[in-house]
């Protein structure tokens, strides 16, 4: 009987495997001792977080107080009633209030759009759909200062120029092209076998899209809302214009000019109005940064 010769290639279990050789950078992170890596770590996060630190400090100090300390983050006395002036005689709730209800509309009206465009152009191939995606793209290179003029004119027409309608309107008619993109790239990677047992169950466009697409994207549509809201919450140029000559329209980033006089200038109130401007921004990604991470290696991965 004649034995078959192995191949060279082959291995016994009894054969040494070689190890596989670590690469030049994990070699590095070994030698690095990890209470270095973490005290650099907290050197990055300190200097990352130090402007917020400082504007907190700030907000509790008094004008000449703040010029006096420098970089000093330890208040003399805690002077609360910064906030309360920013609170009422800044009017900040009011602006607060507007802020909330202009910011809520646009995301609500982005989010559907957006999702709406994005699953279209996501799962369907129609004639002029490459077209459509090239000119989206090209919108991204299109300064905002240079829509504002037909923005207003047209708001103007339409008698909404005065209110907050208006406003939420002209923060809601932008492209959004990294909005739909997300939402396109994550429509394109969910399996056909979807839409077409919707089909057969009789479900028609809308129904397919409302009912089970758009609770499939619900990461995807945390990491929109997210930054429609930074955006919309921090949006300056279109609020200035549409509150100019009515300033109870006014949002928190234009009502911090209710801080700036003719001859001086309220520091520290300003400080305790951004502070207060803030806290909703950082409440929000700190409940959806885990659906905000997952939208976006979500999209990326598709």
């Amino acid at each position: 009987m004649t034995t078959l010769d192995r191949p060279t290639s082959a291995r016994t279990p009894h054969d040494p495997t070689p190890p596989e050789r670590p690469s030049r950078g994990h070699r590095w992170r070994r030698r690095l001792p990890w209470w270095l890596l973490v005290a650099v770590l907290g050197v990055i996060a300190l200097l990352w977080i130090y402007p917020f630190i400082w504007m907190v400090s700030a907000s509790l100090k008094s004008p000449a107080e703040i010029f006096a300390g420098g970089l000093s983050l330890l208040p003399e006395e805690l002077r609360w009633e910064n906030y309360a002036r920013a609170w009422t005689d800044g009017n900040f709730r009011r602006y607060l209030l507007n802020t909330a209800v202009v910011t809520i509309a646009t995301v609500v009206i982005v989010t559907v759009r957006c999702a709406l465009a994005g699953y279209v152009l996501g799962r369907y191939r129609f004639p002029g759909s490459r077209l459509i995606l090239g000119i989206l793209v090209a919108t991204l290179f299109v300064p905002t200062g240079y829509t504002i003029i037909p923005v207003v004119k047209l708001s103007m027409q339409l008698g909404l120029l005065d209110q907050l309608s208006g406003m939420i309107l002209a923060l809601s008619g932008g492209a959004n092209v990294a909005a739909i993109l997300i939402y396109a790239g994550y429509f394109r990677g969910l399996p056909a076998e979807l839409e077409e047992a919707a089909v057969v169950d009789g479900a028609g466009f809308l129904r397919t899209f409302s009912r089970i697409m758009l609770p499939l994207s619900m990461p995807v549509t945390a990491t929109v809302s997210v930054l429609t809201f930074l955006f919309t919450w921090n949006a300056f140029f279109l609020p200035l214009v549409f509150s100019f000559s009515n300033p109870d329209l006014r949002t928190v980033s234009v009502g911090m000019q209710a801080f700036v006089g003719e001859n001086s200038t309220d520091w520290s109130g300003m400080a305790a109005a951004g502070v207060i401007s803030l806290i909703p921004i950082v409440a929000l990604f700190a409940f959806m940064q885990r659906y905000f991470v997952e939208g976006i290696a979500g999209s990326v991965k598709s």
